[in-house]
């Protein structure tokens, strides 16, 4: 899984570091950060990450706009989206069902099992042992 590239948006710049450090340290993935959602599509004229942590609050162009953007365009449809987000009401998570996306990680969530939770759910569990199921306890 080394070599995997993961594009981080998130306006909260703790978050944004937080999140950058366990998917470096813990997995061993390269990061991409954006603090906004126009920031996320600007760096995907550029860039073609793995996958991509998408904030859904954010001012401006909230994550849903920017998901929009991502489906709309050939090249960016086929990029693995999870959403971070405080919004787990029955209503949010039966929208967040019919977009297609690869997953939903609540926020606050438990920064030592993220990298593991980002795997799972964009089917990066395969023989190769990720860096944080490799070290003895």
């Amino acid at each position: 899984m080394i070599g995997k590239q993961i594009l981080i948006v998130d306006d909260q710049e703790h978050l944004r570091e937080l999140i950058k450090l366990c998917l470096e340290d813990l997995a061993g993935w390269n990061t991409l950060v954006a603090e906004s959602g126009q920031e996320c599509l600007q760096i995907l004229q550029t860039e073609r990450p793995n996958a991509i942590l998408l904030d859904i609050s954010m001012p401006g162009m909230d994550g849903f706009a920017v998901y929009d953007h991502l489906q709309s365009d050939p090249i960016t449809r086929s990029i693995p989206v999870i959403l971070l987000t405080a919004r787990v009401l029955s209503k949010d998570l039966a929208k967040f069902a019919e977009m297609g996306i690869a997953g939903v990680i609540p926020k606050p969530f438990e920064a030592t099992t993220l990298p593991s939770k980002v795997a799972e759910m964009l089917g990066w569990n395969d023989s190769q042992s990720p860096v944080w199921q490799t070290q003895d306890s």
